[in-house]
Formats: structure tokens, sequence, C-alpha cells
């Protein structure tokens, strides 16, 4: 009997054995489940091992970055440089064995860095504590991909790790909804014309025995996106690009790195150059927006907003100032860009919208 691994091996081949087109699709979309099905699988038993200890960091501030990257590469210098935290510098492999958290405060918003052990090829299944570090990505709001000048064809590998892991970076789950039901077989509706065809979808359903359930389609996915929304247990996270070590370039090779990612911050962790325009970018990217709270009867406190990040609903904002709010909770009143008219009365759901100013009404 062959393990697991050789078994996806062998579906692995099968696929680019097999030449895509509207015949075969369907049954190259089964043979995807099935591998992402024993990846599960493998991953399951690993996390119920155990296997040492793991990486366990408590989210602080309004937003959580991590910085991922090869072994020296300069996260811990970049940690210190940013945060002043107090990372190990090395100029040897895997310095930091555990997780170093750091604050950077800026703009107003309080964001947790974390420095994590360096990334290597097969962190997915395992390889240099990969386990413990993707699983500390997978919690991040952010991850920013540190690369060296001399190495920057990383990146790919590393994009390939945590594809592998089941996170998605910069992407948003599919809009996408699969509701099981007790009889009458797969019914599909969607709101747009689709590429996958009923037969495809069937066959991924079927392959995670689902047989009965009502499927809504509200956008043209692939089938790699309705396998992370049947196994409902993807990661998407936001990212930045950083070229590291700049000061030790030629230009020419600076310019080739701006050619492979246009949109990057290039750095030099050693001498700071760079650092402020990153943190900008930091900001930028988790998208935060800022929210005035109106105590009931009173003006509004223009001077010191919340900073959250975009997505935010009332019902995490009573989460993040007080631990009653939720439970108490009458209804809001909210002023600005997301209201229809001036106070508009809303519930725990309503999404707010940068410069809005907010009232909340509790029980006495």
């Amino acid at each position: 009997m062959s393990s697991i691994q050789e078994q996806i091996q062998e579906v692995e081949d099968e696929i680019r054995k097999t030449q895509y087109n509207k015949a075969t699709s369907h049954h190259i979309g089964r043979l995807k489940a099935k591998i992402a099905r024993m990846r599960d699988e493998i991953e399951k038993k690993a996390s119920s091992k155990g296997g040492g200890e793991g990486y366990s960091v408590k989210k602080s501030g309004d937003g959580t970055v991590t910085l991922v990257g090869f072994p020296s590469v300069g996260k811990s210098t970049l940690l210190n440089k940013v945060t002043g935290a107090k990372s190990e510098v090395a100029a040897y492999e895997f310095t930091t064995l555990t997780v170093v958290p750091g604050v950077l405060e800026h703009k107003g918003a309080t964001i947790q860095f974390l420095d994590v052990p360096g990334l290597v090829k097969g962190a997915s299944s395992g390889r240099g504590r990969g386990k413990e570090v993707i699983s500390v990505i997978r919690n991040s709001d952010m991850v920013i991909f540190l690369l060296d000048v001399f190495q920057p064809k990383h990146y790919e590998v590393l994009m390939d790790e945590l594809y592998q892991a089941g996170i998605r970076v910069d992407e948003v789950p599919p809009d996408v909804t699969i509701r099981r039901k007790d009889r009458g077989g797969i019914e599909i509706n969607s709101t747009i014309e689709l590429d996958l065809d009923e037969e495809t979808i069937k066959a991924v359903l079927d392959e995670y025995k689902i047989h009965n359930a009502h499927v809504l389609i509200r956008e043209n996915i692939n089938v790699d996106q309705l396998i992370d929304v049947v196994l409902g247990n993807r990661s998407y996270v936001r990212s930045l690009i950083v070229v590291n070590k700049v000061d030790l370039a030629y230009p020419q090779l600076i310019e080739e790195c701006r050619r492979m990612y246009p949109n990057s911050i290039f750095i030099s962790a050693h001498k700071g150059t760079n650092i402020e325009a990153l943190k900008d970018a930091i900001y930028d990217c988790l998208g935060f927006i800022r929210v005035y709270l109106k105590p009931q009867g009173q003006p509004a406190d223009m001077e010191e907003p919340l900073i959250v990040m975009g997505g935010t609903n009332i019902g995490q904002i009573c989460d993040r100032l007080h631990r009653d709010f939720r439970r108490k909770f009458r209804y809001a009143q909210v002023w600005g860009p997301s209201a229809k008219h001036p106070g508009q009365r809303v519930g725990l759901e309503h999404m707010m919208e940068d410069e809005d100013i907010l009232t909340i009404i509790i029980q006495k």
C-alpha cells in the first residue's frame, strides 16, 4: 500500500499527462479535489500527533503582519529597525528559532509585527519547522515577503509553499455558498455565466461525499476556488513584497528586480534606507479606516479616531471597545459615508467606512 504522499504524486502525474479540454475538465477537477482532500488528511494527522512545541502568539493591536522569507534575508534586522524589538541578528541561517513580536506605531495605528523562522522549500510539508511557521502566517492579516536582492526568485518558492499550505495571498474568499440538505441531489444555481460545467462541480462535490446540496455561485470561479470553498479551511491574507540589501547591489541588479516586482519596496534594513516609505506602504496595504466615536448626546471625538481595518462591522467594534457591548447592544447610529442618511439606525452587521461617526447605544 503506497503512502498518501506517493498517492498524491501519482495523481499529480496523471494530471500532467491528461490534456486539458472540455471533455476532460471534470476528470481533472475530480483529480485536483482528490489531491486537496489527501493533503488535508496529512495536515489533520500532523495536527493530531502534535509533534513538538508549536508557536502560539496572541493577536494584538489594529493589525498583525508576519515577516516571511528564506533564512538570512534580514527579517530580524528589519523587525528591530521598524519596531525597536530585540530579535537576535547574526550572519548564519535560522538565527530566529521562535516567534519574536514587535509593535509598529504609525499614523495612529498599532501594528503587531511578527518575525518567524525562515521558510525553506518543503515548509508546507513540515521541513524547517514549516508547519509551526505557517500556523502563525495563517492567523495574520498580512505577510511581508522579504527578499534578498541577490535571490529575487525565492518569491515564487514562498508563494508556492503558502499556497500548498492553504494560504491564499491577495485573494478574497469566492462568493459561493454550499448548503447541504437531506435529499434531492445537487442543485446548482448561478447569478452569472460560468466556465465550470455542472458535471465538473458535481464531480468535485462527490469527491467530498457531498451528494445532496444547494450550490449558489455569484462569481465565475475555477475548480481550485471551488475546492477551497468545499474545504472551508483556507486563510486569506494581504501581502507586500520588500526587497532587502539594496546597499550591497549594483544599480543594474536593482533595476532588474524592479522589473520583476514593480510594486515592491526596496530597502536596506541594515542602513535604514526607505524604512519610512515601508511603514506607509504597510499602513496602506492593511486598508485601515478611521471611525470617530460619538457618545450619546455629546459631540464626536474628531481628534483621536478608532483605527480599524476595512471590512469591520459594528459588532467587531463592540468587541474591541468592551467585552459586554455586544451582549448589551440595542442599536447604533451612523453619520458619514456608510450611512444612507445622517444618524441612520443600524445593527451589528453594518459595515463601517472611512471617516464614519458612530454612536453605540447599549442596555443600562
